[in-house]
């Protein structure tokens, strides 16, 4: 090196340890909040900035740049797991391909559909700014031997903070661990923001979903042990602390969590500016906000946040412990004002859990369908005679109430009273045949509840012969429609079957009326997954063999007494 050269570099040298001396304030500390003052990130989203990522709350005014960020080539490391296969760019850490191999490839982060922005550094009246990283590898992969990996990022952002991000990956998990790391090296002490976001178009892409719940629907977060739900298109303005928050479809998420204190949840609407779009794209966000402290010369920060991108598995969501199960919608059976409603979950999840162990046994989803509504029809099997046999004998009176409402049709209070004094001579009980049914309605909503909501029977075959003609034949996707309709046809047949066979009470022509039914629930599961329409069939078809076996049971006990007579 020339004398030139080193003079030159400490002069340097020199100016920056004179500069902030001479012609920079330190940072006056702020106001911690009083209990009566909530922050300004709690109680108002800041404004968005001109990138469409929102812009730090308020705070002191930002240190100068040391020196411009380091120019740092782009490049992507590659992720191969058994479960997925991830690219990694350098920019901000972001997540540019996120492929499933979920039952079939499915691409999660698609251009125009979802998206990572990575990590950011938020200042005062300044937009976001992506950091310029550096990785620390271009390929990782996983396999039984190695369990779990690591990836490296580190980067500076001009104004003295060197971050450094720790990714982890795992062979048996869709979870990514982040580990983030800031570090202060300017001469004064200075704070900023730290930020990871995911977002999701507001309108869905024109392009059609290579897989059932391959595009965001909603925004969903767990606050206060809540679970909080909005479409796209009505994302509110949130920031506050939570247990996570993601962006969901029916049956996949993509969820970011907290694990540092302090760490704030934030949700709204930005809009990004596009070179193959004639207006800004307008998108709903999901952040978490990470709030450095002033940090003087050389302190650090760390913090530890994770992010979820696969499917709604309750065993898988449920083993991290952070109550991302909640995420999969149960809905409730609605019971009278007064009670309130029953979450399907309490009975939904052992259902799933039943059909999870027979698959471990049979290998397919259809034969587990088909074993969970054999159990569970021979469960109800007492409950199911006894409400039938009442209703034969409803049917046997209905006779002689037809002659009380003609006597009595202008009487209403005697009528009611002379058909309770004939059931009580009979000994039948006018809720016999009903009370039984409606304590199994909502066991078998809850069945179906937990198949509408199983993600497992994705692309899972039932009876599956192969492709012709560009159609499956002929259940090779028990998530999808039947293709050759021969499935809701049975059901609708069965259903037709089972009305026939019903005893008829009260108004024959109601009765004329419900055999429309079948028609209409034909064609209402035309398009329904192929799992749900199978476990209507076979419920109807038990249904029919369990009322033929009542049949002929009656035929028995009414022949008994003439043969004895007869034998006499």
């Amino acid at each position: 090196m020339d004398k030139r050269t080193t003079l030159a570099l400490l002069l340097m040298a020199a100016l920056l340890m004179i500069y902030p001396a001479i012609f920079m304030r330190s940072e006056p500390e702020q106001k911690a909040p009083t209990k009566t003052e909530a922050p300004a990130s709690a109680t108002k989203a800041p404004a968005p900035g001109a990138s469409g990522t929102p812009a730090a709350p308020a705070a002191a005014a930002a240190p100068p740049p040391i020196k411009e960020a380091p120019a740092v080539p782009e490049r992507t490391a590659v992720v191969e797991a058994p479960l997925y296969r991830a690219v990694v760019a350098s920019s901000g850490g972001q997540t540019v391909s996120w492929e499933l191999r979920y039952r079939g490839q499915k691409p999660m982060v698609a251009p125009g559909a979802l998206a990572s922005k990575g990590l950011a550094v938020v200042r005062p009246g300044q937009p976001a700014r992506p950091i310029a990283l550096t990785l620390s590898s271009e390929k990782l992969a996983l396999s039984s031997g190695t369990p779990s990996g690591e990836l490296v990022l580190t980067g500076e952002d001009g104004y003295g903070l060197r971050v450094t991000e720790t990714l982890r990956f795992h062979v048996d998990s869709y979870l990514v661990d982040h580990h983030i790391k800031v570090e202060n090296r300017h001469a004064v002490a200075q704070s900023a923001e730290m930020l990871v976001a995911w977002t999701a178009p507001v309108e869905p892409p024109k392009e059609a979903e290579r897989f059932q719940g391959q595009h965001p629907i909603r925004v969903v977060r767990m606050a206060a042990g809540h679970v909080h739900r909005e479409v796209l298109a009505k994302t509110a303005e949130f920031s506050g602390e939570g247990q996570w928050i993601g962006l969901e479809s029916e049956w996949y998420l993509t969820a970011l969590i907290p694990r540092s204190p302090g760490i704030q949840l934030s949700e709204m609407k930005v809009t990004e500016a596009r070179a193959d779009a004639p207006k800004p794209l307008e998108l709903s966000q999901v952040a978490l906000r990470m709030a450095l402290p002033s940090l003087k010369p050389g302190e650090v920060w760390e913090g530890r946040v994770q992010t979820y991108i696969g499917p709604k598995e309750h065993g898988q969501l449920k083993a991290i412990g952070a109550g991302l199960e909640k995420s999969i919608y149960f809905g409730g059976f609605p019971l009278p004002q007064d009670y309130g409603g029953l979450p399907m979950e309490w009975l939904a999840v052992p259902i799933m859990w039943l059909m999870h162990r027979f698959y471990e046994y049979t290998h397919n989803y259809g034969i587990a369908i088909i074993l969970l509504t054999v159990i569970t029809k021979v469960l109800f099997f007492p409950l199911t005679i006894k409400s039938m046999t009442s209703m034969k004998a409803m049917q046997a009176l209905q006779p002689q109430i037809n002659s009380l409402r003609s006597k009595y049709k202008s009487d209403p209070q005697r009528l009611q009273r002379e058909t309770m004094t004939l059931y009580r001579a009979h000994k039948v009980n006018p809720l016999g045949g009903c009370l039984p049914m409606v304590v199994q309605i909502p066991i078998f909503y809850a069945l179906y509840v937990a198949l509408s909501v199983s993600v497992e029977i994705q692309n899972a075959p039932f009876i599956c012969f192969g492709r012709a003609f560009g159609v499956d034949l002929w259940i090779c996707d028990l998530a999808a429609h039947d293709p050759t309709y021969v499935l809701p046809i049975l059901m609708g047949v069965s259903m037709f079957i089972q009305q026939k066979m019903t005893p008829v009470m009260g108004d024959p022509r109601q009765a004329k009326m419900m055999l429309f039914m079948p028609v209409l629930f034909t064609f209402m599961f035309l398009n329904l997954p192929a799992g749900l329409v199978l476990y209507w069939t076979l419920s109807n078809v038990l249904q029919i063999a369990q009322q033929k076996y009542m049949e002929r049971m009656n035929r028995k006990s009414e022949k008994a007494p003439v043969r004895a007579a007869k034998k006499a």
